[in-house]
């Protein structure tokens, strides 16, 4: 995957949880949940992409 979709990948999520964060009316531990689960999800995405870990899908030999 080229570097600039990844960068383009984390902005577009970025300004969503933006504006999840700033017009969604919700309690502050469900904004706090919603911010830790993203970025796990976009740790672990960043970190199959550049292939420190595996895909979810196993290899065939």
């Amino acid at each position: 995957m080229p570097l600039i979709n990844i960068i383009i990948t984390l902005v577009i999520v970025g300004v969503i949880l933006w504006a999840i964060n700033s017009f969604i009316p919700m309690a502050a531990s469900v904004k706090k949940i919603l911010n830790i689960v993203v970025v796990v999800v976009l740790c672990i995405w960043l970190l199959q992409v550049f292939g420190i870990i595996g895909g979810s899908t196993p290899r065939l030999n």
